[in-house]
């Protein structure tokens, strides 16, 4: 169980940082939805009952996980889509922060970097935006989960859906300074 909780902490911390990216750059307030597809989702067993339990219990918000991808919904405030601009720095749990952030264009890219016991290694997302309410993204990382090597690719579509958030509330993006 404690790597099928890894691996998706690992997924959601992914697809945030590609949300972020997304979110902070010249797009439509309002709420969109991020769909990641990876081939280490597609090779993922179901998640039986009793393990989506003890991660909610932990606090985790568990996506909506089919057909090889992670479906999820995210606020953008006009604040965070006036900035144009993406977070200078991503640190969570996993001890991933990123670096190296740029913009050519209608693209943003930055460096992942994570160095902490569980895990270790490199990776880069690059998020390129067509329009202001549609976003594709691709991460690609490489290194060492749990002393084992990990290689992943995988690729977000975001689009936006509605002025109106609902229930969703906004994500934290930090202003950089």
């Amino acid at each position: 169980m404690r790597s099928t909780i890894q691996f998706i902490a690992f997924s959601l911390c992914a697809l945030s940082l590609a949300n972020n990216a997304q979110a902070a750059g010249k797009s439509k307030p309002g709420l969109w939805e991020a769909t990641m597809q990876s081939d280490a989702i597609k090779n993922m067993p179901p998640i039986p009952p009793e393990q989506l339990e003890k991660l909610k219990q932990m606090g985790i918000k568990i996506p909506n996980i089919q057909n090889g991808g992670i479906t999820t919904q995210i606020c953008v405030t006009k604040e965070m889509a006036e900035r144009d601009q993406p977070p200078v720095s991503f640190k969570d749990q996993s001890g991933c922060q990123s670096k190296n952030v740029q913009k050519n264009g209608n693209t943003w890219s930055m460096d992942l970097v994570c160095d902490k016991t569980e895990m270790k290694g490199s990776g880069k997302v690059t998020a390129i935006y067509q329009g202001d309410d549609s976003v594709q993204s691709v991460f690609d990382f490489k290194g060492i989960a749990n002393n084992k090597p990990i290689n992943i690719h995988s690729e977000t579509k975001s689009k936006w859906l509605s002025a109106d958030c609902g229930d969703v509330k906004p994500i934290d993006i930090p202003k950089n300074n």
